[in-house]
C-alpha cells in the first residue's frame, strides 16, 4: 500500500512563498517521476511542475522562474517551492508519483493541499 502525505499549504498574500511537501510511504522499490498538479474551482487539473528519477524537470509555462520542483529519493520526497505567488495560482495542489511495480508502473496520487493567495 503506498500512501503519500503533502503539507505546506495554507494562505497567503500575493507575492509571497510557500514550500509543499509530499512524502511517500509503503514498500516502494523505486519511484519514476513526481509531481505537482493543481485544480481551481471550476477547472481541470493541470500539470504543475513534474521531476523525474534523474532529476530532469518540467513546469507549466504559468509557472516557470517562480516553482521550483525538487525531489529526496532517499526520502521518497518532493518538494514544490512557489514564490512570486499570484492569486492565480489558488488551488488544491496535489502530489502525484509512478512507482516501478515488477508488472508495471503505477501512479499514486495523495489527498491534496489547499493553497489560496490572496491580492
Amino acid at each position: 500500500q503506498v500512501q503519500l502525505v503533502e503539507s505546506g499549504g495554507g494562505l497567503v498574500q500575493a507575492g509571497g512563498s510557500l514550500r509543499l511537501s509530499c512524502a511517500a510511504s509503503g514498500s516502494i522499490f523505486s519511484i519514476n517521476a513526481m509531481g505537482w498538479y493543481r485544480q481551481a474551482p471550476g477547472k481541470q487539473r493541470e500539470l504543475v511542475a513534474r521531476i523525474t528519477s534523474v532529476g530532469s524537470t518540467n513546469y507549466a509555462d504559468s509557472v516557470k522562474g517562480r516553482f521550483s520542483i525538487s525531489r529526496d529519493n532517499a526520502k521518497n520526497a518532493a518538494y514544490l517551492q512557489m514564490n512570486s505567488l499570484k492569486p492565480e495560482d489558488t488551488a488544491v495542489y496535489y502530489c502525484a508519483i509512478e512507482v516501478v511495480w515488477v508488472a508495471g508502473p503505477e501512479a499514486y496520487w495523495g489527498q491534496g493541499t489547499q493553497v489560496t493567495v490572496s491580492s
